[in-house]
């Protein structure tokens, strides 16, 4: 089977492509947990009152688990409307925990704090700049964008698409302060020596 070229998943990295894959349970980016970096920053994270924005939030572990740790103010956002379902019956009884489903590039809020967790490289490689300026477009003045990259090349196109380190800093630091872009110590097994904790501050 030939690989495809990235542009090529312009027309299918929509809702139906994301629903046929909750729906066939291809899911292999679910970890079944909430993510470690992020979980362990958010426990040095001061305000328990932040606006909080996850995009491409899939099972929204990490919405759980912050909601669990007294944060009162966490949007969901995903394109597909089958997960979207699932969600919004997972989180009946949370209401610090809201759940949209719409397209993340079409989101208008205001939010402090934005939360990376698989998204982006979910994204094709064209999308890359506008992904940084609608971050920038959401976040409020001085707001900051946490979580973690791939940082490595996966030899193949995706999703997921890769990169590294020095692309991610040009790409980025138009909008953004760079204030740590460095590798995982705590990823998970399956993903050690692959992954990038960022944290970057609104300009």
């Amino acid at each position: 089977m030939n690989e495809k070229n990235p542009a090529e998943y312009d027309h299918e990295l929509n809702a139906d492509f994301w629903n046929q894959r909750w729906k066939s349970g291809q899911t292999g980016w679910d970890i079944g947990y909430a993510s470690p970096p992020i979980i362990s920053f958010m426990m040095q994270y001061p305000d328990k009152k932040a606006s909080i924005l996850i995009p491409g939030c899939g099972n929204a572990y990490e919405a759980e688990k912050l909601a669990a740790m007294g944060f009162s103010d966490i949007t969901l956002i995903d394109i597909s409307e089958e997960l979207v379902l699932r969600l919004r019956e997972k989180f009946i009884n949370t209401p610090q925990i809201k759940v949209m489903n719409g397209d993340f590039f079409r989101h208008q809020g205001r939010y402090d704090l934005v939360l990376e967790q698989t998204f982006f490289c979910a994204q094709v490689i064209e999308r890359r700049q506008e992904y940084v300026s609608q971050i920038a477009a959401l976040l409020n003045d001085g707001g900051m964008l946490a979580g973690v990259l791939f940082g490595v090349d996966f030899g193949k196109d995706g999703p997921p698409f890769g990169g590294n380190a020095d692309t991610y800093r040009t790409l980025f630091g138009t909008y953004f302060n760079i204030k740590k872009l460095e590798p995982c110590y705590n990823s998970i097994p399956a993903r050690a020596g692959s992954e990038l904790f960022i944290l970057f501050e609104k300009k």
